[in-house]
């Protein structure tokens, strides 16, 4: 066999493995910028879910809580000194209000102000570990490619490509701030 037909072969199997490993290593970094753009997503999703959950909580629980305030003074208003006559009205008047709370209580018979602050305790631990969750994932997915790209031969790819290193999920100033929350 002719020897410029051997090195052609050659060559031709080195530049055959070469267009395989390139196009193997440029797939799994675009791979790894989908994992980086989907977890940044999920840390969306996570501040829109803390957002949602706990503006809707602590509207219930300070409606439910004016409620029982409300509901607390007028019994206490109807109970102070009053004539015969008077207690006649406030009976009315009680027997009116327990009709008001009996169907409150029918529609939402679990809903108590101490269970709604427990309840919003609990909702406030659990967006925040899942926003905690969300970081996390983000930050695990951009240490795996920056470390690709600093890594050779993948890094002579990545500057093919024009690819960067990610910067890791860090929180805006204001952002550190938790919700304030009023009640």
């Amino acid at each position: 066999m002719n020897p410029v037909y051997v090195i052609l072969i050659v060559v031709a199997i080195i530049i055959f493995i070469f267009a395989i490993w390139y196009i193997s290593t440029s797939n799994k970094l675009n791979r790894l910028v989908v994992k980086i753009d989907e977890s940044l997503s999920g840390i969306n999703v996570a501040l829109t879910k803390r957002y949602d959950v706990l503006t809707k909580m602590i509207e219930v629980v300070k409606l439910y809580t004016k409620h029982e305030k409300e509901t607390l003074f007028e019994v206490i208003k109807l109970r102070d000194n009053m004539s015969l006559k008077e207690k006649s009205k406030a009976n009315q008047a009680m027997n009116e209000s327990f009709k008001k709370i009996n169907i409150i209580a029918e529609n939402y018979p679990e809903l108590k102000s101490s269970e709604n602050y427990k309840t919003l305790q609990q909702s406030i631990a659990d967006v925040e570990e899942h926003l905690q969750a969300a970081r996390r994932l983000y930050n695990s997915n951009v240490s795996l490619y920056n470390q690709q790209l600093v890594s050779f031969p993948t890094s002579s790819v990545a500057k093919s490509k024009g690819m960067a290193k990610k910067d890791f999920f860090e929180i805006d100033e204001i952002k550190k701030n938790d919700v304030k929350i009023e009640l």
